[in-house]
């Protein structure tokens, strides 16, 4: 591994509260920031399980937890989170599904997990499904202005401006005021 300059090796050693590290592309943020994880690790006893390192990639993450795999002796690293934003959070979602009202092995859906979800009960609910788009859209836009489903559903209409069938019941979950949404018959 490279040495670091001066201006790295302070950031290294800095413990003394919050410390952006700025710099361009190819400059050695990742060598500061592995070389400081061990630093708090080895030098100031802080336990890995209490240290969480977070990236915009998962190619970035792994990356980062072999760095800091070489820096380490062997079982210093356990508990170490190193991750994405979205990887935190839904790790985090995973172990305290019960306190926010999910059940374990819930699913989190995409784009194009939703549009299908949408698609199928446009299908079996009417035939068909023009509009998924823009049921997609509508439903984005109650989540966006923290609408329950109670009253999106007394809004709803679908593409042909007819009410949702009755059979069709729109239900939530609490979750720090988001919503859940999802159709039940």
């Amino acid at each position: 591994m490279s040495r670091l300059n001066p201006r790295q090796q302070e950031a290294v050693n800095y413990v003394g509260g919050p410390l952006l590290v700025l710099a361009g592309a190819g400059s050695g943020k990742t060598s500061v920031i592995t070389r400081k994880i061990a630093h708090l690790i080895q030098q100031c006893g802080i336990r890995a399980q209490y240290i969480v390192a977070m990236t915009f990639t998962n190619k970035a993450a792994r990356e980062m937890k072999e760095r800091v795999g070489t820096l380490l002796r062997a079982g210093e690293g356990r508990g170490l989170t190193v991750c994405t934003f979205h990887d935190l959070g839904l790790n985090i979602i995973r172990k305290e599904h019960e306190r926010l009202g999910y059940k374990p092995g819930f699913s989190i859906f995409d784009e194009s997990d939703i549009k299908s979800l949408l698609s199928d009960i446009m299908q079996k609910e009417y035939s068909g499904d023009d509009g998924v788009d823009e049921i997609k859209n509508m439903i984005g836009a109650w989540k966006n202005d923290l609408i329950l489903p109670e009253q999106a559903l007394a809004e709803a209409r679908n593409p042909r401006g007819e009410p949702p069938p009755s059979s069709t019941r729109i239900t939530s979950a609490p979750c720090a005021r988001s919503t859940r949404w999802i159709s039940t018959t």
